[in-house]
């Protein structure tokens, strides 16, 4: 009786510090941890978010990119075993949250368990790029092509496991075509070599594409979306193109480690979602391609879960084994 007691004291007396705590908070700069390079779509996200929260918060938010691993599971580690103080922050995307977890098997972290979601942040369409060099102006254009030139034709990613990369493999068995796969840190990186013409095809987000686009150094053959991009109205859907499988959009979210107090939880979630709303930064995200998302950590939570089943079955289907 009396050890029951001292139980209920004790959650008592935890809770009234957690509230308290989120009273105060934040009293000190707050750390984002993104990662991947910068320059990437979710490092342009994460800088945008950090600069408009500083404003939201009262504190300085500052963004930390922590590339490495994986499909950026070096970043996701190091955020998942922060303090649950609401100082340090993950802003990530559908690769390193609902990918990774079903490609490589030690990972050190769970996207549901380590995790207390805050709010989904912002979806853009996937767009399937090429070199200008290469002869092709539609998607069934690339898979003739590719099947009579067979090993020519290399694809870029972001690095092994991101999302990009599972496209471009599922791409290659859905088409037959023999295409070969060449990671790189970032997506920076690798819209760089395909510039150059050292890479010749890349799914990529329209976030960082469509500056290149504009400007004809990269010629878009498909949008990964069930209706044309309002950015791209002449590119048609893979889905036009005979890949109605080959739909993706590159979220990306805002988490905190799990422990979090539900209080500072809950105040984050205000103030994302009044950065959300805001005309500039829609106006903004319009501009780069990308939806601003917003919603509950527990709307964020159960969009998680679903898109961990739904990649698993997009790589069990692709046939990629867990490394």
């Amino acid at each position: 009786m009396i050890k029951a007691r001292l139980l209920v004291a004790a959650g008592v007396i935890l809770a009234a510090v957690a509230a308290a705590a989120a009273q105060t908070y934040p009293s000190r700069p707050i750390k984002i941890v993104a990662p991947f390079p910068a320059g990437g779509p979710t490092d342009v996200v994460a800088r945008l978010m950090a600069d408009k929260l500083t404003a939201a918060l009262g504190q300085p938010v500052i963004v930390e990119n922590r590339p490495g691993g994986a499909g950026g599971t070096l970043g996701v580690r190091v955020a998942a075993n922060a303090e649950p103080d609401g100082y340090t922050l993950l802003l990530s995307n559908v690769g390193s949250l609902s990918i990774t977890p079903s490609i490589y098997r030690n990972l050190d972290y769970d996207p549901i368990k380590s995790f207390a979601p805050i709010a989904m942040l912002t979806a853009s369409p996937q767009v399937l790029v090429v070199h200008p060099a290469l002869p092709v102006r539609s998607m069934q254009a690339l898979v003739v092509y590719a099947k009579a030139n067979p090993g020519k034709i290399n694809f870029a990613s972001p690095g092994s496991g991101t999302q990009p990369h599972i496209l471009g493999e599922l791409f290659r068995l859905r088409a037959g075509v023999d295409i070969l796969h060449i990671p790189y840190r970032g997506a920076a990186a690798a819209i760089t070599d395909l510039l150059a013409g050292q890479v010749q095809m890349y799914f990529e987000t329209t976030t960082v594409l469509l500056a290149h686009i504009a400007a004809g150094t990269i010629r878009p053959l498909a949008a990964l979306s069930a209706a044309r991009s309002p950015q791209l109205p002449d590119v048609p859907t893979a889905i036009e193109g005979g890949f109605p499988t080959m739909q993706a959009t590159l979220w990306s979210g805002m988490l905190a480690p799990a422990g979090t107090p539900p209080a500072i939880v809950d105040k984050l979630n205000a103030a994302i979602n009044e950065v959300l709303r805001s005309p500039d930064v829609q106006a903004t995200l319009k501009k780069l391609g990308a939806e601003s998302k917003g919603g509950t950590p527990q709307e964020f939570a159960q969009f998680l879960a679903s898109e961990v089943q739904r990649w698993a079955g997009i790589i069990a289907a692709a046939g990629i084994k867990p490394e």
